[in-house]
């Protein structure tokens, strides 16, 4: 899904450096709402609370803003953001729970729409709610790699850095979530020619 005010990595590390040059509030704001929905998506994944995930995220907001001076030093926003949703999500639910055990396969996904504009959603009401539940047949370390990788757009780099897996395992779990949502939606799904 394509959003309408997409940034950039050109348009993220500008943000970056005014953030950190000039202490801009405004790029400060237009950073937080690009990630908020999305990180609080994948925090709501693995803690289970929606007020949980949005603390989590909204804490890591407030220390990028309170160490915002050193915010050019960070290469890529993206990965540090979700690296740290991820790693505090998974603190405060070992807290929550006393263990320290992380399965991925026990994840839950919660997909949020990032097209907030009714009309559009009204015109592809049947389509998504397709979409929705052939995504909910997906076992649950294929729902979080294709949310990773389609929703949120991370590289499948970016993913197995973030999840701890190989890029192949990456790879054949994004290839079964495709033949798996193309036999529900009735899509026939090209081979790959090999050349």
């Amino acid at each position: 899904m394509n959003r309408k005010n997409d940034l950039g990595s050109k348009d993220i590390y500008e943000l970056q450096q005014r953030i950190a040059e000039y202490e801009d509030e405004a790029a400060y704001k237009k950073l937080f709402f690009h990630y908020f929905l999305p990180l609080k998506s994948f925090s709501y994944s693995i803690i289970k609370s929606k007020e949980t995930a949005e603390e989590i995220v909204s804490d890591i907001f407030l220390d990028l803003w309170v160490k915002r001076k050193q915010l050019c030093a960070i290469e890529d926003l993206k990965m540090y953001l979700y690296t740290s949703v991820r790693n505090n999500s998974v603190r405060k639910l070992s807290q929550h729970k006393k263990a320290a055990v992380f399965s991925l396969d026990e994840l839950q996904v919660e997909f949020a729409s990032p097209d907030e504009n009714a009309e559009t959603r009204l015109l592809n009401h049947e389509l998504s709610f397709k979409i929705d539940a052939a995504i909910e047949t997906l076992p649950q370390r294929c729902k979080i790699i294709f949310k990773l990788a389609k929703e949120d757009k991370l590289k499948y780099k970016e993913i197995a850095l973030l999840l701890n897996l190989s890029i192949k395992t990456i790879d054949n779990q994004m290839a079964t979530a495709v033949k798996k949502l193309a036999a529900v939606l009735n899509i026939p799904v090209k081979k790959p020619s090999s050349n």
